[in-house]
């Protein structure tokens, strides 16, 4: 018999508050488990607005420990609850003034596995998030979970193949990338760069976007969130491009073997011819 991991993705507009988001997120991890879930992945800074269409100190208010801050550990009591493995996108304050991007990973019995901090930091207009992040420092961590190995890749990241590749190479089989990308930036490549990133790299990816125009800017949240197989196909239909919606969807893992055997990328990589790319 197939293995199947039945996964979940999280899309939701602004509510207005912190509070409100964050009950939110709670009943649709709580939803999506219901319909058997295994495993949840949330938006990019889940529980806020997209602040970074502004540059405004207030909104380094949204900032908290992880794994010791509040969220992480309410989350970490919903996880058990569930029995459902977690990504969780948020603010991070390490120590006053250094603040990150970054996503905790909770196991399915609650236990904290690790976080991944956003390495590529992005400042456009709309995106202005080297005013509030410093590059990540975690490297391209992949967390076993009670679903396997699985890796986090946060929104701009994704126009950089060298995290995905590394995330395929320490055994990722599932990775998720929580993004707020607005539609008259990207919307052209939103369907192209994950599957393209699921196809280089033989694993399924998880794309989540947000919903909504935000009361901080114009940038339209376009949603659309989805699965990719590693033949660069949609699992299901895409989600909405306006409305909150949860996408659950079963996922072939001896699909990556039939993959990884018929294209073989694993096996005809050059590294020993790609030394100058990681040059300065």
């Amino acid at each position: 018999m197939s293995e199947l991991i039945r996964a979940g993705l999280v899309q939701q507009r602004w509510t207005g508050d912190k509070d409100s988001m964050i009950a939110a997120a709670v009943e649709a991890i709580g939803k999506a488990a219901s319909q058997g879930a295994q495993v949840v992945c949330l938006q990019e800074l889940f529980y806020g607005p997209y602040f970074c269409q502004v540059q405004d100190t207030e909104y380094y208010s949204y900032t908290e420990g992880i794994p010791d801050g509040p969220t992480t550990k309410l989350m970490q009591e919903v996880a058990e609850r569930h029995g459902v493995v977690l990504v969780l996108p948020m603010y991070e304050q390490e120590q006053p003034g250094v603040l990150y991007n970054t996503a905790a990973v909770v196991d399915a019995d609650g236990s904290y596995l690790g976080k991944y901090r956003k390495n590529h930091i992005p400042q456009v207009k709309g995106f202005w998030e080297k005013f509030y992040f410093r590059p990540g420092n975690t490297g391209y961590p992949v967390f076993d979970t009670a679903v396997g190995r699985i890796g986090v890749y946060i929104c701009y990241d994704r126009h950089f193949p060298e995290g995905w590749r590394a995330l395929g190479l320490a055994g990722a089989r599932i990775v998720f990338n929580p993004s707020a990308t607005s539609r008259g930036l990207s919307q052209y490549l939103w369907r192209l760069e994950q599957p393209a990133a699921a196809v280089a790299n033989e694993y399924y990816v998880g794309a989540i976007n947000r919903v909504g125009v935000e009361p901080l800017g114009d940038n339209d949240f376009y949603g659309q969130t989805y699965f990719a197989d590693p033949r660069g196909e949609l699992v299901g239909d895409a989600a909405s491009d306006t409305e909150d919606e949860i996408v659950v969807r079963d996922l072939d893992m001896d699909k990556l073997a039939e993959v990884r055997q018929l294209w073989a990328f694993y096996r005809d990589r050059r590294p020993d011819s790609y030394d100058w790319l990681v040059k300065p």
